[in-house]
């Protein structure tokens, strides 16, 4: 029986399993601060160290759910489905698929985050949108799904309280990367948001967050476990983020590609990733007779982007704003593009104020990089190959440094890698 935190520290420690009754008691004691930091970032490393067990993992994201509140969303009307990335360079995903499975029928209750390094957050590239907020109440989350049939926000403070200073706390003690503690912490909100059914969109690549394929399938596994242990129909898809997905990279940026792809000009790499989870989520949501594709291509899809923003007090007419200095990056030999590395392209753009280190540093809403060229594309001597965004010229040093190895030009194309690499269910 546990009676203090060092029984359950002592536990992990020693490749042991946590019961039911160790879990709640950490869970529960963290939580209302009975459990030092010290404790828990104790507790952490040996989760790293020595892993969780299927049953042992399910009761502790169970718990954390159970810190807090789920929300009730059966009676928004619809089918509810949700989609959660790992994180990429230019991922504007959601932007585009959200209203878009949402006009196919299906209600997305979509809780979101801020990017944290290279990799860019949903919420953060809303945020350039005049007005556009991202706190709601849950009463505001549930009338918006059940009139509009999709909401992007910021989870409340209510969901997964357990979580959010684990979470805090993981990011400075060298635990970030333990797959059970990145397993719980994705599936404790997403099922506490109240969903039905999820589609996880797993990152691989350079500019993933997990580059390596077999981490980051044991990772989509491990997801997809839990949410069927907790009764959400979940389906993940390994994606490749070895190159920055579409044109854009930075917040303001990618919003204004992901409208450009909603009216049915968006670059073909983001177009197939986006189709190919539309498909899994309406699957999932028991909505066979409907082709994403041709929604998206009628205009249907961008009517419910223009609703969701405006419900959230956003004017998605406004006119976004732009950087003040521009600084092109132009090919050094004439050839093929074969490489255009995400991770370096990431970084760049960080470094141009598109992202942050700490969760409270602001980001810029028009820092970034498009990419003027892709990979398999063929340039000439001179020729701009990427164009940085900045609203300080003195960032574009920095930037280019990261930049450094990451325009690959060769005389013959490369081979082209697949966007969808792998279903895991």
């Amino acid at each position: 029986m546990a009676t203090d935190i060092l029984d359950v520290i002592r536990t992990k420690r020693d490749g042991g399993t946590l019961d039911e009754e160790q879990i709640r008691f950490f869970v529960s004691g963290y939580t209302e601060g009975t459990v030092a930091d010290e404790q828990a970032a104790a507790l952490c490393m040996a989760i790293l160290l020595r892993d969780m067990a299927p049953d042992e993992l399910a009761t502790w994201t169970r718990a954390m759910i159970e810190s807090g509140e789920r929300l009730d969303l059966s009676g928004v009307g619809r089918p509810t489905v949700d989609k959660h990335s790992t994180g990429g360079v230019g991922d504007k995903v959601s932007l585009v698929l959200a209203p878009l499975v949402a006009a196919c029928g299906a209600a997305v209750p979509q809780l979101s985050g801020r990017g944290l390094g290279h990799t860019g957050g949903t919420l953060d590239k809303l945020e350039a949108i005049p007005g556009w907020r991202a706190d709601l109440s849950v009463g505001e989350i549930v009338d918006q799904l059940a009139l509009v049939g999709v909401v992007v926000c910021a989870a409340g403070a209510e969901l997964c309280p357990a979580d959010r200073k684990l979470y805090a706390l993981r990011d400075v003690t060298a635990t970030v990367e333990a797959i059970p503690l990145i397993a719980s912490s994705i599936m404790s909100k997403k099922i506490a948001e109240g969903t039905s059914s999820l589609v996880l969109d797993v990152k691989i690549g350079s500019g993933a967050f997990l580059p390596d394929r077999f981490v980051a399938r044991r990772l989509a596994e491990t997801m997809v476990g839990l949410g069927q242990a907790h009764d959400v129909r979940t389906v993940a898809l390994l994606t490749d983020m070895d190159a920055p997905l579409g044109r854009a990279c930075g917040n303001g940026l990618e919003v204004a590609e992901a409208v450009e792809t909603l009216r049915g000009s968006g670059p073909a790499d983001l177009v197939e990733v986006t189709l190919a989870l539309a498909r899994e989520m309406l699957e999932l949501a028991g909505l066979h007779d409907v082709d994403p594709a041709e929604v998206l291509a009628d205009g249907r899809a961008l009517g419910v982007w223009d609703a969701m923003i405006r419900a959230q007090g956003g004017d998605p007419d406004a006119p976004l704003a732009v950087a003040e200095h521009r600084h092109q990056v132009v090919a050094p030999v004439g050839g093929y593009l074969q490489r255009l590395d995400a991770r370096g392209v990431g970084v760049a753009a960080w470094r141009l104020g598109a992202g942050r280190s700490r969760k409270e540093d602001d980001v810029s809403e028009t820092a970034g990089i498009v990419c003027l060229r892709k990979p398999g594309d063929e340039v000439e001597a001179g020729e701009p190959v990427l164009e940085l965004h900045a609203d300080d010229p003195a960032l574009f040093e920095p930037a280019l440094a990261a930049l450094a190895q990451a325009v690959v030009i060769g005389p013959e194309p490369s081979e082209p890698r697949p966007l969808v690499v792998e279903r895991v269910s």
